[in-house]
């Protein structure tokens, strides 16, 4: 990234950078766990047999959290926040030390919170009505609806860093994380905050929401083969793997960043937004509303085709959904100076499972890292390609990236035909930091 002396784009908006990072994964409690951890491409994917309702459903898989949040909170925080909810707070409270804002002073009135979920919380929500049925209505948690509200992990980290300027929560489906830092990428931009804490939250294995997708034949059943169950892009794909964690970001002015001498990991330089208008649960076949939101991204950070190293993928392991992403990033890609493949890309659920409302933070944390560290994670379990497609896909061992290449796109899709791009320009990593 080449700063200005003012702190501001080509086009006179402030630069937008991220100088924090926060997660808890199914590969680790923290972001350096989980790093290491995907550069060897570890499985955080296992049998949910011993669940108390998996008698109930059929054998399933999924990515639980490798660490639970419990020892990190507060005993009121244990309390009072949903599962969702204290797995956002423990991903922000990494990113906000992180930063090096826990020991700062920043203006309360400067800070906003855009943090999403795309289910709420269902196991409080469901947890309440089985109290109101089995023993009447004055034995329902007095926080059920509090605790079940879909911007609950906002709130929840708002609290953390006493962010008053405003609390967010975009419901995108399984782009709500990545439309979460663009909402945080639009508020820096028009000069109404200085810093946003940014990503995404979801507890998504809970039996409702495991017997949902299964009903759609959306999960893969390779539950004999847990760590070979989710295959983004292999040509032997059979579905997705759901999988719980959240990811969480500091965004800030490029200038506000500067004066305070704060670590950047990388410029958040362009923003894309299309809907499919095609189908509910479908991807458009033939990935138009992905490419279209992938170029606008490109146009809004000045970037061109041939400049993009990597393509941090939506790669939900489905049938479809990867078809048409690979179709997309070829129409985009394909011939722009890199030959027909393009960009390395790399699909994070192979290992973590589908993390629904936190996948896209969890992933634009991952794209951040590749470009600070200059090195792609391998996608997990991706042998072949599906005939007729030729992206260049990470796999077996970590992919370096030559000291040049320093712009990537990470990629969300989500039910109802959202898609959402976000373009980053990647600050190097000091000598002899590498990953």
């Amino acid at each position: 990234m080449t700063g200005s002396k003012d702190g501001r784009d080509g086009k006179g908006r402030p630069r937008v950078v991220v100088t924090g990072l926060g997660e808890t994964t199914a590969l680790g409690g923290d972001v350096a766990t989980t790093w290491d951890a995907m550069l060897d491409g570890e499985n955080g994917i296992r049998r949910l047999d011993d669940e108390p309702w998996a008698e109930d459903l059929p054998p399933l898989v999924g990515g639980r959290v490798r660490v639970e949040p419990g020892p990190a909170l507060e005993h009121q925080q244990r309390r009072r926040l949903s599962r969702s909810a204290q797995l956002a707070v423990t991903a922000a409270a990494e990113a906000w030390r992180d930063a090096g804002l826990a020991d700062a002073t920043v203006h309360p009135g400067r800070v906003a919170v855009v943090v999403s979920a795309a289910l709420g919380d269902m196991g409080s929500l469901i947890g309440g009505w089985e109290a109101l049925k089995n023993r009447g209505w004055n034995r329902v948690p007095p926080l059920t609806v509090a605790m079940s509200m879909g911007n609950g992990p906002a709130a929840a980290v708002s609290l953390v860093v006493n962010a008053q300027a405003g609390v967010n929560a975009t419901v995108n489906a399984c782009s709500s994380g990545t439309q979460a830092l663009a909402t945080a990428a639009a508020l820096i931009r028009r000069g109404e905050v200085d810093v946003v804490v940014a990503g995404g939250a979801e507890a998504p294995l809970h039996p409702l929401v495991l017997g949902s997708f299964s009903a759609m034949r959306a999960l893969s059943r390779r539950v004999d083969d847990p760590a070979g169950a989710s295959r983004p892009f292999d040509a032997e794909r059979d579905g997705m793997v759901l999988g719980e964690g959240a990811g969480v970001l500091v965004l800030e002015s490029e200038r506000h960043a500067r004066e305070r001498g704060a670590r950047i990991y990388a410029e958040l330089a362009g923003v894309g937004i299309s809907s499919d208008a095609f189908h509910m649960v479908q991807p458009e076949p033939n990935g138009a509303g992905t490419a279209s939101a992938v170029r606008s991204s490109l146009a809004d950070a000045g970037v061109r085709p041939e400049e993009v190293a990597h393509f941090n993928a939506n790669g939900t392991g489905t049938l479809p959904g990867d078809a048409a992403e690979a179709r997309a990033v070829q129409e985009v890609f394909g011939g722009a100076g890199r030959g027909r493949r393009g960009p390395v890309v790399s699909a994070n659920k192979s290992m973590l499972g589908h993390g629904l409302g936190a996948a896209g933070a969890v992933e634009a944390i991952t794209t951040v890292l590749a470009l600070h560290h200059g090195v792609v994670p391998p996608t997990r379990n991706f042998v072949r390609l599906d005939e007729g497609l030729t992206v260049d896909v990470a796999h077996g061992t970590p992919r370096k990236l030559e000291s040049d290449q320093v712009v990537a796109v990470k990629n969300s899709a989500g039910f109802g035909g959202h898609n959402v791009a976000l373009t980053f320009r990647g600050v190097p990593a000091p000598h002899g930091e590498g990953g």
